[in-house]
């Protein structure tokens, strides 16, 4: 019998042998590791730019790569892989993820500073969008650039070379990630295999270097430098971006096989590199232009271009597909509005495709291109909305650990402190770039935190006067008791926000229409803080009112998207019969009334007003037969 190696949390994959463990851990290569493992096309370069005054001397480089090996081993290897990947909820991982974590169960009393850290997560949230359309036009700018260092000729080209391949990678998304998923691993083996055979030849040649793995000389470097070796860490955190992913991404792969693919071939494969480099340059100071093309001799860029360019298309499509999961997320706990989710395949449940988002990110994308012209001046752009993320992660898991956790204040606080002393460093360091470019990814994560926030609050206060206004269930049952109205053959679903309450569209159905179905079912569906619900554990609350009405409440993780027909068939087993081809839905439209007095401003009031009328239709986010719903408009002041 086949020995287990790891157990299953969430939807990760249960690992019941070694060759199990190693297609996971191959997997997890492809999408968990291509941001931070394209990071060396641009790291080592922008460390060097002219513009920076760094010159290439042999303490600068020793220091620099000092100072890349220190951040990857404690921020990668110390922070996220061994501390923050035991924050799990139910195997998922992630802002949101850790946030849910903080949220009370049932009966229990609130974390201290939940409305602080709920704050806080859609910050960090807000920045992975900034984050999300920064990472794909840099990495595939920066493969692409490598092509005018042997034919000059080609640089009036890259910018649309570089606009064509990006436009073609979100044209793509519709289709799916199922076909193409099966190459990234396999792609991103050839691409770490590659970093090691362009870095290990500079290396034998130069083992001198090796001795920046000694943190003297990152102290030195900050000795010599002062402010100037500070603000240099704005550079140095191009080597960590994708940190985040190793967390996000735990749920579909585990713990374990992301922790074998960094410490077997990533990890290795970075440091080779990165010290490659760095031997580069001790060698050839001019090389700094791009070391990391210059590694090879001249025929020898062009398959080196080729295979950088596929694996950042492999590392833009993590982050993409990371974004479309966030909104997935933040559309069930009630931070967005309702999207168009599509399953692009009928396996895997967490392959999503989200028009909306895609679209945003594709302009967004090719706007950047276009506007800063080179992966240099992009790059000044980059790092504010990921030390950003950084900082919020840190004080989450604190949190998780002191309340979740138990742990006592001397355990944790260490903890938080080292966490804090890497990210405010590097944030701080970045401070400085907001002018040259860094203030592109903060608006976008102000201008989708206050969208957020304004549709959190909107449909709060929306919950509030809808309750307001709802019969209690108990006087609704007696009047139809009294009233004995006619009954007309079929089912009727009406969809109840409130479980405790007779519907609004069911009272404005009944005073107008005076009649009602043989069978009536008031549906609710409640968001869990979990990322999944079982399917046998789908229906949380069923009462038979009698005279045909049945109450149902249904709950679905933050993960997962609401299936009405998925509920009625399970239903069935608790005695619920329904013909699909004779059964109705009945929707309130909600038509948004300003009132003179209210507790939101005019203009977010407004905010509110123009996302609802933007958002997906019910009946398509709920997967209901658009053939069957009727719809009831209902104004609401607000």
């Amino acid at each position: 019998m086949a020995k287990t190696l790891q157990d299953a949390h969430g939807h990760a994959p249960k690992i019941e042998s070694t060759s199990a463990l190693l297609k996971i851990t191959l997997g997890a290569l492809g999408v968990v590791y291509g941001d931070i493992g394209t990071s060396p096309l641009y790291t080592i370069k922008e460390c060097f730019l002219p513009a920076h005054g760094m010159p290439v001397t042999h303490d600068n480089v020793l220091g620099i790569l000092s100072l890349v090996f220190w951040s990857l081993t404690l921020h990668v290897m110390v922070k996220y892989l061994t501390f923050v990947m035991r924050a799990d909820n139910h195997g998922e991982g992630g802002i949101l993820s850790l946030l849910a974590l903080l949220r009370p169960k049932s009966g229990e009393r609130p974390a201290t500073g939940l409305a602080l850290c709920t704050f806080l997560a859609l910050i960090g949230a807000a920045l992975l969008y900034g984050d999300g359309m920064i990472t794909p036009a840099l990495s595939v700018l920066s493969s692409i650039e490598g092509l005018e260092l042997t034919t000059p000729k080609l640089h009036k080209w890259i910018l649309p070379i570089t606009v064509a391949v990006l436009v073609g990678l979100f044209s793509a998304q519709k289709r799916g990630t199922a076909k193409v998923g099966a190459i990234f691993g396999p792609t991103m083996l050839i691409w770490f295999s590659t970093l090691i055979a362009t870095g290990l030849p500079w290396i034998f040649k130069n083992p001198a270097v090796l001795g920046a793995l000694n943190p003297m000389y990152a102290a030195r470097f900050f000795m010599h430098h002062h402010w100037h070796g500070f603000l240099m860490l704005g550079s140095v955190v191009l080597c960590v971006t994708g940190g985040e992913s190793l967390y996000a991404d735990m749920g579909h792969f585990g713990r374990l096989p992301i922790r074998v693919a960094w410490y077997v071939m990533v990890y290795p494969a970075l440091l080779i590199n990165y010290m490659g480099q760095g031997a580069l340059l001790l060698a050839d100071p001019g090389a700094a232009v791009s070391p990391f093309f210059h590694l090879v001799s001249n025929w020898m860029v062009y398959p080196l271009v080729g295979i950088a360019t596929v694996s950042t298309v492999v590392a833009s499509q993590a982050i993409i597909s990371g974004a479309y999961s966030l909104t997935q997320q933040a559309v069930q706990l009630g931070y967005f509005p309702r999207v168009t989710i599509v399953h692009t395949s009928g396996e895997a449940e967490g392959q999503i495709y989200v028009p909306e988002i895609n679209n945003m990110l594709m302009v967004s994308c090719v706007a950047l291109v276009l506007g800063f012209k080179s992966s240099s001046n992009m790059a000044s752009a980059y790092g504010i909305a990921v030390t950003g993320t950084m900082v919020v992660t840190s004080t989450l898991f604190f949190a998780v650990a002191r309340h979740r956790w138990h742990w006592p204040m001397w355990k944790a606080l260490p903890l938080l402190c080292l966490f804090y002393a890497l990210d405010f460093a590097f944030f701080s360091a970045n401070i400085v770039k907001v002018a040259d470019g860094g203030w592109f990814p903060l608006a976008i994560a102000f201008g989708i935190l206050v969208m957020m926030l304004t549709w959190h609050r909107g449909r709060a206060l929306l919950y509030e006067t809808v309750k307001s206004a709802t019969l209690p269930l108990s006087l609704f049952m007696d009047d139809v008791e009294k009233t004995k109205p006619q009954r007309v053959s079929g089912t009727a679903v009406f969809m109840a926000s409130n479980p405790d309450g007779a519907p609004p569209v069911l009272l404005h159905h009944f005073r107008h229409n005076k009649v009602l179905h043989e069978q009536v079912l008031l549906l609710s569906i409640a968001t869990s803080h979990q990322p999944e619900i079982r399917r046998e554990e789908r229906i949380t609350r069923f009462r038979n009112l009698g005279r045909g009405f049945y109450q149902i409440t249904a709950a679905y993780g933050f993960m997962q998207i609401p299936n009405v027909q998925e509920i009625l068939v399970l239903a069935k087993k608790l005695g619920v019969e329904t013909n699909r081809d004779d059964t109705s839905y009945y929707l309130g439209r909600e038509t948004i009334v300003l009132a003179k007095q209210s507790k939101m401003t005019r203009w977010r009031r407004a905010m509110f007003v123009f996302l609802s009328k933007n958002a997906r239709p019910a009946t398509a986010f709920f997967r209901i037969p658009a053939n069957r719903v009727i719809e009831l408009g209902i104004q609401i002041e607000l």
